[in-house]
């Protein structure tokens, strides 16, 4: 039995209303690619009986899982790297001329997925600064409780040190643990991980100077993306920096940002009064 019309359609409303993500007719191979490892722990043959076995008993455990999986949780090291050097080049000294010589710096990573961007703000900043440690907190949020406990080991294989992360990096900021590499200490008390929903109220959390929300918006529609910047830059400093994915922008759907080309990228400021 195969994923049938009816599920599908279940299914996508269950993600909709728990995440806000939007799954469009034709995504049913998606669903059934997500859903099949999960259908066969569970001892079932398909995804087709699995999803039925859940809309007619559901729980908790089980609807989370079903939308975790199909959350997107693609990631590498720099990903699409301009962001991380208008950190270094531009954000970082224009935030450290406004702030004291104490000050800390707070940054969100949002939508971390299993790690990488928030510690590869870590290396960054530890490189740039001396005192980067005692200095700057990274919160990194994910909607995925998976991808939030990857986060706090900051374990990860040779394969995924292997996408992107320079050498020289590895060698400095990581030690062997077994088979996997292992962030250092000094990085982990930095970064601080927790589950986030940002499709729903946000927590407390705040304000930051610098948010990097890359490759969420996308899977969003109007609505919700208008909701999302609003709540963000509720969260953010008057003079705080957000860098979106490279095919997002905020132009079109939230007039409350100015747009700054920092070389081949963008990044958006809250306006004034807005």
């Amino acid at each position: 039995m195969t994923l049938t019309a009816t599920g599908f359609d279940w299914v996508r409303q269950l993600v909709h209303r728990e995440s806000a993500i939007v799954l469009a007719p034709g995504k049913e191979y998606l669903v059934e690619a997500r859903l099949l490892p999960i259908a066969r722990q569970m001892g079932l043959p398909d995804v087709g009986q699995f999803v039925d076995s859940v809309r007619t008993r559901p729980s908790p455990e089980s609807t989370r899982r079903i939308v975790e999986a199909l959350t997107t949780n693609e990631t590498s090291w720099f990903r699409d790297g301009d962001p991380f050097t208008a950190l270094t080049s531009t954000v970082l000294p224009a935030l450290l001329s406004a702030r004291g010589p104490v000050e800390r710096l707070h940054i969100w990573s949002a939508a971390c997925s299993s790690g990488q961007e928030p510690y590869t703000i870590a290396m960054l900043l530890e490189d740039a600064m001396p005192n980067a440690g005692t200095r700057v907190s990274i919160t990194a949020t994910d909607l995925s409780r998976e991808m939030v406990q990857r986060t706090r080991a900051g374990r990860f294989s040779q394969l995924e040190v292997n996408r992107g992360l320079p050498a020289p990096m590895l060698v400095r900021h990581f030690t062997r643990a077994g088979t996997e590499w292992e962030v250092a200490p000094t990085l982990r008390r930095m970064v601080s991980a927790s589950e986030c929903n940002l499709a729903a109220p946000l927590p407390r959390i705040g304000p930051f100077d610098v948010v990097y929300l890359r490759n969420v918006l996308i899977y969003f529609d109007l609505p919700t993306k208008q909701a999302i910047l609003r709540r963000v830059r509720a969260l953010m400093r008057p003079d705080g920096w957000l860098f979106l994915g490279a095919a997002e922008t905020t132009l079109g759907v939230d007039d409350s940002w100015e747009r700054v080309v920092i070389g081949r990228c963008s990044a958006y400021r809250p306006l004034k009064g807005a």
